[in-house]
């Protein structure tokens, strides 16, 4: 059912982009805002976290204020693309808490993936040490990031 698409109605909707907002408000609040009562909300709540639509509740961290400011975009072109090494590059990439995300690409490399640490040098070690010992890395190319212009999660769109 994860990958199957859930149908929204408009309490359903209206439950996900009150909680973008404030995914701290208590259900009295929720069910207040949506216009429903407190246990068809809690239901209707329950429901988008059990189908996997809602996956979680956490704080949102400003990796500037906390040192991180060095991004960088990653190609990586690996040398075996059959399904056994892709796998095998998936679970090693999602391991690596610098790497923020990563996309299989259809283009002349096989994956973007975003990097976030603290400076140049540790960026540079980090692609010897780490980005370049993931399973069948063949190559990278590095662009960094020189300011983020925008930076949005779902939430924040919702």
């Amino acid at each position: 059912m994860a990958n199957e698409l859930f149908d929204l109605d408009r309490f359903d909707s209206a439950i996900l982009s009150v909680l973008a907002e404030d995914g701290r408000i208590s259900i009295t609040d929720l069910a207040r805002r949506i216009g429903l009562s407190k246990s068809p909300t809690q239901a209707r709540l329950r429901r988008l976290e059990d189908s996997g639509v809602i996956l979680g509740y956490r704080a949102l961290l400003d990796p500037i204020r906390l040192g991180l400011d060095h991004v960088a975009f990653v190609e990586v072109r690996l040398n075996d693309t059959r399904e056994a090494a892709l796998r095998a590059f998936n679970l090693a990439v999602a391991k690596v808490p610098e790497i923020e995300q990563a996309h299989m690409i259809a283009s002349h490399f096989d994956y973007l993936i975003k990097v976030r640490t603290r400076s140049m040098s540790e960026y540079r070690r980090f692609l010897g040490e780490v980005i370049s010992t993931l399973p069948h890395v063949a190559s990278t190319s590095t662009y960094v990031a020189m300011e983020a212009v925008k930076e949005t999660m779902l939430a924040d769109t919702a």
